[in-house]
C-alpha cells in the first residue's frame, strides 16, 4: 500500500486521537484510512456542485434563496 505523508492541524489530530482513545479504531493509520476514505465516498455522492450545469436552483426545490424552500 502506498505510504502518504500529510500534515493536519492539531484540532483534527486530537479529534482523531480521541478517537482512537475511545476504541473506535486500532490506532491512527486505521482512522485515518477510514476516515479519508468515507470522505472521499461522501464526496463522490454529493460532489461539487458545477454552476454552469443546467437546471438552476429551480430544480432543487429553491427559488434562488438560500433559506427559501417552496414546497
Amino acid at each position: 500500500m502506498p505510504k502518504v505523508e500529510i500534515t493536519i492541524p492539531e484540532h483534527l489530530e486530537m479529534q482523531i486521537a480521541q478517537m482512537v482513545e475511545r476504541g473506535e479504531f486500532v490506532n491512527r493509520e486505521e482512522a485515518i484510512e477510514d476516515l479519508l476514505s468515507t470522505g472521499i465516498k461522501a464526496y463522490k455522492t454529493s460532489g461539487p456542485m458545477d454552476e454552469e450545469e443546467p437546471g438552476g436552483l429551480e430544480d432543487d426545490g429553491m427559488m434562488g434563496h438560500d433559506d427559501e424552500y417552496v414546497f
